[in-house]
């Protein structure tokens, strides 16, 4: 059982909550992350604990579970061998042979770059390094000593796993509107990180996968610079609970309303089988913290119909707090487990 876990808007949705719920729940014996690198970051809390992700599996929690880094992911050592540390994820990180790596140089040149300062960049160096990748002359994972313990064939070994009839996931990064391709471009990430190119990361072909899951949020942000349809003050974001400070950057996040045309179109292009929706609890906060769909309140219920009503696919995960187990999962009721 394949499940791929994209971002529906433009990143912040809270892929790290589902990706760490479906790791409890499933027990996916691998959980392999795509995207492009160190420049997303995900959150996860888990037994009162917040941990800041930027390279390590959202999947960490299940500790039987092997976290993955696919090949056309990028890395940055350093911040890899903190995050293993921080996770005690020793023993069951493994990256693949041909994963690209970040350098010193490549954060310097983004630094430095005016350019990319003006579209909003992370400076996270992941951006110079894809740019080497392209022309290739970037390093991978294999020509770097230091990772030789972690190495391994990540799309053979999930395609086998899926052989046995085993759970994988993969966690998408970034958001489908920072694609490369299908984004707002110029104001967008350096690859396409659509469901498609998160399976193409990893080493999975397309009749491997069984349910993509869209996450999405009671309302959009974005990070830096480009257009975000519906974009309220910073001062009523406050004031509607949605001011954000980002993962990786630090940065306020830009708020707006949920976006109907935004959940269509991520649809159109990522073909998902399900819908997860998170932060509820913000736009209802008297559903905080609820494990039962029968227990939220009329507005809550009417806002998950017309989601589903628009987008014709079944919201089957619905986070209604930060903490891992603080979600609905409607899985078994719908008919799809």
């Amino acid at each position: 059982m394949l499940t791929v876990v994209v971002d529906g808007f433009f990143g912040d949705t809270g892929k790290g909550k589902i990706v760490s719920y479906l790791a409890i729940k499933d027990s996916p014996t691998i959980v392999a992350r795509g995207g492009v690198g160190p420049n997303a970051g995900h959150t996860v809390v888990y037994q009162g604990r917040e941990y800041k992700l930027r390279q390590i599996p959202s999947g960490f929690v299940n500790p039987s579970t092997r976290l993955m880094i696919g090949a056309g992911v990028l890395v940055y050592p350093p911040l890899l061998f903190d995050e293993i540390k921080l996770t005690k994820s020793e023993e069951r990180v493994f990256l693949d042979h041909q994963t690209g790596i970040i350098e010193d140089r490549h954060i310097q040149m983004e630094r430095e770059s005016s350019h990319l300062k003006g579209l909003g960049s992370t400076a996270s160096g992941s951006g110079a390094a894809m740019s080497d990748r392209v022309l290739r002359k970037l390093k991978v994972a294999r020509d770097i000593e230091e990772l030789k313990p972690l190495l391994t064939d990540v799309a053979g070994e999930v395609n086998e796993a899926l052989d046995r009839g085993e759970n994988v996931v993969l966690e998408g990064t970034q958001g489908t509107f920072l694609s490369l391709y299908h984004g707002t471009y110029p104001y967008v990430t350096s690859k396409d990180v659509t469901a498609s190119a998160i399976c193409s990361d990893v080493g999975v072909g397309p009749k491997k996968v069984d349910d993509v899951v869209l996450v999405v949020k009671s309302y959009v942000t974005r990070v830096g610079e480009g257009p975000l349809e519906g974009e309220m003050s910073m001062e009523e974001a406050r004031e509607r609970g949605f001011l954000e400070v980002a993962t990786v950057t630090g940065r306020i996040r830009r708020a707006a309303p949920f976006n109907f045309n935004y959940l269509k179109r991520a649809i159109l292009l990522n073909s998902p089988t399900q819908i997860a929706l998170t932060k509820l609890d913000i736009l209802f906060p008297q559903d905080a913290n609820k494990t039962s769909y029968e227990e939220l309140s009329p507005d809550a219920k009417r806002f998950i119909e017309e989601i589903e009503s628009v987008g014709k696919i079944p919201v089957t995960i619905i986070s209604t707090g930060p903490d891992t187990h603080a979600t609905i999962d409607r899985r078994s009721e719908l008919g799809l487990v």
